[in-house]
């Protein structure tokens, strides 16, 4: 019979730690700040057009007082 020794098993775990997960965040927070910015920049055209249009309506307000004020000036004139 043969004479053999059996060798130990030994067993060896490698872990890796990968840290992958910044470009995942950087991204984000990328994506974040687009958006923060969109926003502004929408709402910030927004209350210009509206500034504009409302300017726009006292005008025409002012114009038809005018217009009226006018014509009560011809109507005392004519003596009406």
């Amino acid at each position: 019979m043969a004479d053999y020794q059996e060798r130990p098993t030994t067993t060896t775990t490698v872990i890796e730690k990968r840290g992958g997960g910044g470009t995942a965040i950087a991204v984000l927070l990328l994506v974040v700040v687009v958006a923060i910015a969109a926003f502004f920049l929408i709402s910030s055209q927004t209350r210009k057009d509206n500034a504009v249009s409302s300017a726009a309506s006292q005008v025409g307000q002012a114009a038809s007082d005018v217009g009226d004020a006018a014509k009560d000036a011809a109507g005392s004139a004519k003596g009406e």
